[in-house]
């Protein structure tokens, strides 16, 4: 009987535990393939992020062809645009509207452009992006109205030291440092009057803080000099720029102004061919002859800057002199800039110039073999060697202003002084990096 009992209770244990598998085994996928379908659409319903839209110059074009190439020779406006279903009516819309903004007659071949372009059979061009500099860029506006607009990118200026050591000349020792001629030119500026720098030796060595200018990470250009340190001969030279009121100027460490009434050179760093002589053999005319100026050999088109603020009163072309410009600076002094390719626009007896101002082109004109500028010189209406010429110096710095001249060059003195100089090689080789 009691046998019977347990056979009864132990049957009833295993039928419910058959019955708990079998319903598992039965539901249990289901459930599992349910919760799977929810985590799958839940999962869908998640909004990826959107992908933001490309643009170039300000503009998207995400649906459009972009076409880059440079301007060709002699190439203009018409000749971009009407290969991509550009009517000539809407060109001369674009060239009419462009005054004031941009003249479309000086793009210049090499130049970079962009065409966006719908991705259609005809290419119809939307706008037209030209470079004409590293800075700035004109967008052409072809879509639902035609305009014009110049824009600028973003420039960034950071300071950089530099320090090298003439082994030929400042210009090869800069160019192998790999910055641009521009801060050779603006170096020599700052010491073109206590440093024959047609004269330098192998050894010289010179420092430099500088502020270059960054678009995108890369360079396009030299800000300003901020200070300088030159040792010529076993002399040293400082430099410091800075600004008591009247704008900036270089002084040394006294405080005295290391810029003259004039600039020293009529062209930016350049060779001189050719110096100022009583007895010089004229390769044209093939004889001796006093030579009354310097020349300076540079390419055709190079320009020419008048050396100091002054007053035209010549600016024509001579059997001789080919195309020239003269002017007179005060009562004391006068210049003279010969065989121009051509004179610039607006110069002319009477019209004043500033330091600096291009008043004219390098060239060839009039009794010449090749192009080179002869610059002349006057003082007190005698011809004199522009090089060798003694001109007062700018003015000192203020000498209630000398206190806070001494804290910035103090400042300056104390950074060129810890650059460190590296020998030639490590030295190209640092940067190039």
């Amino acid at each position: 009987m009691r046998t019977n009992w347990l056979k009864g209770i132990i049957f009833c244990l295993v039928s419910i535990c058959i019955f708990l598998i079998y319903h598992f085994n039965r539901h249990n996928p289901r459930d599992i393939a349910q919760d799977t379908v929810v985590s799958t659409i839940e999962k869908d319903s998640i909004a990826l992020p959107e992908q933001p839209p490309k643009v170039l110059y300000g503009m998207v074009i995400d649906s459009l062809l972009v076409i880059e190439d440079k301007i060709k020779r002699d190439q203009n406006l018409a000749e971009i645009l009407s290969p991509y279903n550009v009517s000539h009516q809407v060109i001369h819309k674009l060239a009419k509207i462009s005054h004031g903004i941009f003249d479309v007659r000086k793009i210049r071949a090499n130049q970079k452009y962009i065409l966006l372009c719908r991705q259609d059979s005809l290419k119809t061009a939307e706008a037209l992006v030209y470079e004409p500099n590293s800075i700035e860029y004109v967008v052409f506006n072809l879509r639902d109205s035609v305009f014009v607009e110049k824009r600028a990118r973003e420039v960034k200026t950071v300071e950089r030291e530099l320090a090298g050591e003439i082994e030929y000349s400042l210009a090869v020792t800069m160019d192998e440092l790999g910055v641009t001629p521009q801060l050779t030119n603006d170096f020599v500026d700052v010491f073109a009057w206590q440093i024959d720098f047609f004269r330098l030796q192998k050894g010289d060595r010179f420092k430099v803080i500088y502020e270059e200018k960054l678009v995108d990470g890369q360079p396009v250009g030299i800000g300003d000099i901020k200070a300088v340190y030159f040792n010529h001969f076993g002399n040293d030279y400082y430099g410091i720029r800075h600004d008591q009121g009247n704008g900036p100027d270089y002084f040394d460490e006294e405080g005295k102004s290391l810029r003259k009434a004039l600039l020293k050179y009529p062209l930016k760093f350049t060779r001189i061919s050719s110096r100022y002589s009583g007895r010089r053999f004229h390769p044209v005319q093939k004889r001796w002859k006093a030579h009354r100026g310097t020349d300076f050999a540079a390419p055709r088109g190079t320009p020419i800057r008048s050396v100091g603020d002054g007053i035209v009163v010549e600016a024509k072309y001579g059997k001789y002199n080919g195309n020239y410009v003269k002017v007179r600076h005060n009562s004391t002094y006068s210049t003279q800039y010969l065989h121009m390719s051509k004179i610039a626009k607006g110069m002319k007896p009477g019209v004043k110039v500033k330091q600096g101002q291009t008043i004219g082109y390098v060239g060839s004109t009039g009794l010449a073999t090749g192009a080179h500028l002869c610059y002349r010189f006057w003082k007190n209406g005698v011809q004199v060697d522009a090089l060798k010429v003694d001109l007062p110096s700018a003015e000192p710095i203020d000498p209630e202003k000398l206190p806070a001249y001494n804290l910035v060059k103090r400042a300056y003195i104390e950074r060129l002084n810890a650059i460190e100089f590296k020998d030639h090689d490590e030295m190209v080789l640092a940067r190039g990096k």
